[in-house]
């Protein structure tokens, strides 16, 4: 979108514009990254951190200093894995020893990898892998060890996957593979970053007991993705949706994209809405866990994401015609909300629940089930966060309103005030741009006069034949010749 199509889009979108600035301006971080107390690998690491994921970078580089470069290598070096096993042009023979093993490789001072095709996006970071190495070896040999033992349960299970004939032809088959393969690329990270939470303390080590949540914390995201990015990965060859789910729908995975198709589709996707959202309940519990308010922020900003990404993919055609994403100031919106405390997530959590049980309809074959499973949900956050308070009730029936009311009632003032004056704004740019626009087309010599006689007379849309004896005419009638 240019920045003509900007203005046009936030002229009539004042609270997206008003999110993106809120954040942009006045978004105030737990903790400050300080490049220049850095190594120059270190920096060299987050610049490669920074291209490989914008969104999950800034997150990270906010994170309590315990863990900032720990997370960081982790996230780098778990890339740097999933980089050879999603790249197709690496013979099955180099690539296989390559993921079982990658766990040693962090122990090879100066290896780089220069094997992935040319257009592989994240390449870059294989050919400098070993500033990587140079700071993993840094880092305290607690976090080393988890790292490495992460990694090699990953890598066996990519291994496991590029060396399944069945696996590799037909995609995944069972809703139980499903979930192995999610556990496998996403359920291991949330295992591995609860155990480096715990080990520095910012957590509650009871996490570490109740596994299933750390499980969910990543099913819960990786799922959600996989539901979004159906068009993308079907035109790469590549099928996540179990074949024990869409196989009641069509005959055929193409057939999902087909518009004739339309009405199973949606319903082949509710059935996989459905099965993201049992991990919902668990995903809320996990981050009660959480003791440190900036480890609390890195891991409830993706899961407000993921609630509000699989509500816009619920039910919507568009999924099946390209990659639909909430827009930035959605998610600027949501950061701002998530980074603050269990209770405000739980609020987002219940709004977007609330519109997917709106946009459920009863010709759906899922429609009970997603109703049930929203239900657990709201039922879950009301039993932590009971809506009928006490002391609440008490001050309503006293005529009375609660500070909390008072401060909503503050803050949606405010907020009305803030999309008047960026409306002011947007509609001043557009009439300064549109002065500046006419004032270069006068002095390049544009016959406003001419348009001006035209419009008067009530001719809103001549049609004149180019060069014809009655445009002539028109032309002369307002010239000068004195000039």
């Amino acid at each position: 979108m240019g920045l003509l199509g900007q203005i046009l889009y936030f002229s009539v979108h004042p609270n997206q514009l008003r999110d993106i600035l809120q954040w942009k301006l006045w978004h105030d971080p737990v903790h400050t990254r300080t490049p220049e107390k850095e190594s120059p690998t270190l920096r060299q690491c987050f610049k490669y951190l920074d291209m490989t994921s914008r969104s999950f970078s800034s997150v990270i580089q906010e994170l309590n200093p315990e863990l900032l470069v720990p997370v960081a290598l982790f996230y780098l070096i778990l890339r740097g894995l999933d980089t050879i096993e999603d790249d197709m042009s690496i013979p099955l023979a180099t690539k296989e020893p390559l993921l079982k093993n990658f766990q040693d490789i962090l122990e090879k001072d100066g290896w780089t990898f220069d094997g992935n095709g040319p257009t592989e996006k994240d390449r870059e970071l294989l050919v400098h892998f070993d500033c990587v190495i140079t700071e993993f070896k840094l880092i305290k040999p607690k976090y080393q060890e988890i790292i490495k033992d992460i990694t090699k349960k990953m890598g066996d299970g990519m291994a496991f996957y590029a060396n399944n004939a069945e696996y590799n032809a037909d995609g995944v088959n069972t809703i139980e593979q499903y979930g192995q393969y999610c556990h496998y690329v996403a359920g291991l990270v949330g295992e591995g970053l609860t155990r480096l939470f715990v080990e520095s303390n910012l957590a509650n080590a009871a996490l570490l007991q109740r596994p299933e949540l750390s499980e969910s914390m990543g099913q819960f995201l990786q799922k959600t993705n996989i539901i979004r990015d159906i068009r993308e990965d079907l035109d790469d060859k590549r099928r996540f949706w179990p074949k024990e789910i869409w196989s009641k729908h069509v005959t055929k995975f193409e057939d999902l994209i087909d518009p004739k198709n339309l009405p199973a589709a949606l319903a082949c996707s509710s059935e996989m809405v459905l099965n993201s959202l049992q991990h919902v309940e668990e995903c809320l519990f996990y981050m009660a866990g959480i003791k440190d308010q900036s480890v609390f922020n890195f891991v409830a900003i993706p899961q407000a994401m993921a609630i509000a990404t699989l509500e816009l993919v619920f039910q919507n055609p568009q999924i099946f015609e390209r990659n639909v994403k909430i827009t930035k100031g959605d998610a600027c919106h949501l950061m701002m909300e998530s980074s603050q405390n269990l209770r405000t997530v739980c609020d987002i959590f219940k709004r977007y629940i609330r519109r997917i049980l709106k946009k459920n309809t009863p010709r759906d074959p899922s429609f009970m089930e997603i109703s049930i499973a929203c239900g657990k949900v709201e039922q879950f956050i009301e039993s932590i966060f009971p809506s009928q308070d006490p002391k609440k009730l008490t001050l309503i029936h006293a005529g009375e309103v609660t500070v909390a009311d008072k401060k909503r009632a503050a803050e949606a003032a405010e907020a009305k005030k803030d999309v008047f004056y960026l409306l002011l704004a947007v509609m001043g740019t557009l009439l300064v741009i549109s002065a500046l626009m006419v004032g270069v087309a006068y002095l390049a010599g544009a016959r406003f006069d001419v348009a001006v006689s035209e419009l008067s007379k009530g001719n809103f849309m001549p049609n004149f034949d180019k060069g014809s004896a009655e445009a002539q005419a028109i032309v002369h009638k307002h010239d000068h010749p004195d000039l």
